[in-house]
Order: structure tokens, then C-alpha cells, then sequence
């Protein structure tokens, strides 16, 4: 996709939407849909609204006010209650559509109180064909729009426009809630998330100290066992085991496993597991 072309796409887009809320989790989709909407209608007609939710880290949440605040636009942060549906907190395959019909409620009566009428988010079109996406259908019934899916915007292409838009998200990993951390059907607790949080934290820290870097970070919750999902160079590099384990026990994990990053590993090894039953 031409980048120029795909750039002038978007913002036709969402001029054509008019004012819009922007669900912005701070990711580099959610950016590129806020800042396209700030150059299709302006600012001042542009609300950013990001979910404080016990299931997104604090340092995503800093960043997506701060990033708001640089484009001029207004951000609120309204209270979401996921955690209170059993249903979320029971972490099944479908945990996503819960969330998102929760969160997604509450940002449109938060559009409507700032009398905005739509709503917009960042789902791409890569996300519209993982199959493990139930929280988009979430969002097709309550009937927010997806202006990068509509355009056939992969992340790729996301990831170019934002670099043509000199956008500081450009680059930025991928960052899902710290739910998605956590194994199916082990229960979602305020708690659980606050652990795995403080261990990425910590585990950050403990590589910016040694002078180490990895692009994609994880620490997954198998339950009483954290494990820690690192770049390959990482994995096997001598004694990063021995200080990541103790790392990651002081954040309050029984046990502790190393291994390289896999983006959906979860999902991958529920399925596994399924076939393993048959």
C-alpha cells in the first residue's frame, strides 16, 4: 500500500466520520486513528478516551496521556468494571468480547456525554482476520467504527503511515492488556494483574541495569508459575535464568521458566491442549 496515498485515506476517513471519540490504549493503531482524526477535523473535535482499567499497565496508561496532550486533544480516563462480570473473570477463550463489551460501553456513554456520536478504534485489518479476536465483534455490535480495518490497513501499513506522520508510536511493540498474560481459566484478579505487571516491571529493570535490551517482553501467568518470554538472544545468554528467576519470585511467582517470545502463545498452546483431549 502506498504509504502517501494510504496516509491521505485515512484522514478522508475519519473527516467523513466528523467528531469522533478515539477508544486509545496507547497502542500504535489507537495513535495512528488519533492523530489521522486530529488532522481530518481538528482537535478541538477530537475526545481520546482510554479505559482505567485494573488490565492495563500504568506506564501505557502515562504514555497515552502524554501522547494526547502533545496533539492538543482531550483526554479522559473514565473507570471501567470488567473485572466485576464473572464471566471476564472466569478467563475463558472469550474473555476479549467481555472486555471489550464492557469497556466499549463505557467509552460511547463518555463520546455521548462530550456529545459526540461516533467512536472509532484501532482494530486493523491484520486483527480482523486473527482468529482469536473475539473482542471485535464486541465492538461490530455495539457499533464503533474501524476506520484502518475499512481501509484494508495492515499493521504494516500502520506502522509506515505512522513513521510518514513522523509519529513517536511508529515503532512501538505491541503492548495487549495484562490479562492476555494470563493462562485460560486461571481466574482474572486484581491482584493477578498487579503481579504480573510489578514482574515485567521488574524484569525491565533489571535488563536496563545490565545494559540489555529486548524488544518484546512478557511475563506470562501459568498460574503459580511466571514465565518470562524474552528476544532470542536473550534466552540463552549465561546466568540471565538465575537473576530473572530470582527477579520475577520477588514480584510474588512460585516458580519461574525462560523462553523466547512468542506473540499468542497462549492461545496456541489452549489449542494444543484441546487437541491433546480428543
Amino acid at each position: 500500500m502506498d504509504t502517501g496515498a494510504a496516509a491521505e485515506r485515512l484522514v478522508e476517513s475519519l473527516r467523513v466520520i466528523g467528531p469522533v471519540a478515539v477508544a486509545f490504549s496507547g497502542g500504535a493503531d489507537s495513535a495512528l486513528v488519533l492523530a489521522a482524526a486530529v488532522r481530518a477535523v481538528g482537535p478541538d473535535a477530537v475526545l481520546a478516551v482510554t479505559a482505567d482499567s485494573a488490565s492495563l499497565a500504568t506506564a501505557e496508561s502515562t504514555h497515552a496521556s502524554a501522547f494526547a496532550r502533545a496533539l492538543g486533544v482531550r483526554h479522559v480516563a473514565p473507570e471501567t468494571a470488567e473485572l466485576d462480570n464473572p464471566a471476564y473473570a472466569a478467563n475463558g477463550r472469550d474473555r476479549c468480547y467481555f472486555c471489550k463489551s464492557t469497556v466499549l460501553d463505557a467509552i460511547m456513554a463518555v463520546a455521548r456525554d462530550h456529545g459526540l456520536a461516533a467512536v472509532a478504534t484501532g482494530v486493523n485489518a491484520d486483527d480482523a482476520v486473527d482468529p482469536f479476536r473475539p473482542g471485535i465483534r464486541a465492538g461490530d455490535e455495539i457499533g464503533v467504527r474501524t476506520p484502518l480495518r475499512d481501509l484494508g490497513m495492515t499493521k504494516v501499513d500502520v506502522r509506515a503511515v505512522s513513521r510518514h506522520w513522523k509519529l513517536s508510536t511508529w515503532d512501538k511493540p505491541a503492548m495487549p492488556c495484562l490479562a492476555s498474560r494470563v493462562r485460560y481459566g486461571v481466574t482474572i484478579t486484581p491482584a493477578r494483574l498487579a503481579r504480573v505487571e510489578r514482574a515485567e516491571v521488574a524484569v525491565r529493570a533489571w535488563l536496563a541495569d545490565a545494559g540489555l535490551s529486548t524488544r518484546d517482553l512478557r511475563v506470562r501467568d501459568l498460574g503459580d508459575t511466571g514465565r518470562v518470554e524474552l528476544d532470542p538472544h536473550l534466552v540463552d545468554r549465561p546466568g540471565i535464568a538465575t537473576a530473572l528467576t530470582e527477579v520475577v519470585r520477588a514480584a510474588g511467582f512460585d516458580g519461574v521458566e525462560l523462553a523466547v517470545f512468542r506473540s499468542g502463545v497462549l492461545n496456541i498452546e489452549a489449542d494444543a491442549a484441546k487437541l491433546r483431549l480428543r
